[in-house]
């Protein structure tokens, strides 16, 4: 069943801090096991409604992954680690099935407009294609969280080995009843990274990301974020996806994912 068109969102929410996620989570390679792009928005979102003193920005977000992150209700906890009037830092962790599945931790800085003059980056922004075929890993039949974003590829792509230029869209909220934020659209996407630019067969090697870190110099607007991203493997078996992060308007920030790389 690839269509999400019957799940409201990403996650229900259950009670304070506790959600149930939607069959819209789950990854190619497993019905039990969520793709890391829901559950790590999940964080974020947690990371950036917690209560703040001032106009909080999350500047950079890590997340480290324990383990697979089974479809079922979910507990978020957060707590700020160094608090500040200009600068904080909180951790949020995903609970699941009694494990503790992901652990986050969000620098959060005050944002005051006219406070330095932009220096930005030579960057030139990919232009949005118009709608195509929604196609993915080549022998993967199954795969909601694919289906639930819609995918506009520049260059490469799921189809393909080798770097990518993508853009997409969430086609349901994060959280049923709740508008989407770009922040939370962003680490939907981005996660993703290392299977749009994977370099090697999916279906005869692993490539799994212990780690998740966006690093953000200013907060994402609009409905579609992209990304350009690209692998890097070594002999021993350990490799890293570089990502850089856009919107509409232009870059906003990177991200970086260390992989454990092995053959099925």
């Amino acid at each position: 069943m690839n269509d999400t068109s019957l799940a409201p969102s990403f996650f229900r929410k259950i009670c304070e801090h506790h959600y149930a996620p939607t069959h819209a989570t789950i990854g190619p390679w497993s019905t039990e096991a969520q793709h890391g792009g829901p559950p790590s928005a999940l964080l974020a979102h947690a990371l950036r409604t917690f209560p703040a003193s001032g106009n909080f920005m999350v500047s950079r977000i890590t997340i480290e992954i324990l383990g697979p992150v089974p479809v079922s209700p979910c507990e978020i906890r957060v707590e700020q680690v160094r608090g500040g009037k200009r600068i904080e830092l909180l951790k949020a962790q995903y609970f699941s099935q009694g494990k503790l599945c992901m652990i986050a931790h969000a620098w959060r800085l005050e944002m005051v407009e006219g406070a330095v003059v932009p220096v930005r980056e030579p960057f030139v922004l990919p232009t949005l294609p118009g709608p195509q075929p929604q196609e993915f890993f080549p022998g993967i039949t199954y795969f909601p969280y694919g289906h639930a974003l819609e995918w506009r590829c520049v260059q490469g792509g799921f189809t393909s080995m080798g770097p990518a230029t993508v853009w997409a869209r969430s086609r349901i909220p994060l959280v049923e009843g709740l508008e989407i934020d770009p922040l939370e659209s962003l680490m939907l996407m981005i996660d993703s990274a290392n299977g749009v630019s994977a370099e090697l067969d999916i279906m005869k090697w692993t490539f799994v990301p212990v780690d998740l870190t966006v690093g953000l110099f200013r907060q994402p607007v609009g409905a579609w974020v992209g990304m350009t991203a690209h692998t890097t493997l070594e002999g021993q078996g350990i490799g890293q996806t570089n990502t850089v992060a856009f919107d509409a308007t232009g870059s906003l920030g990177r991200s970086l994912q260390t992989l454990f790389v092995r053959p099925r």
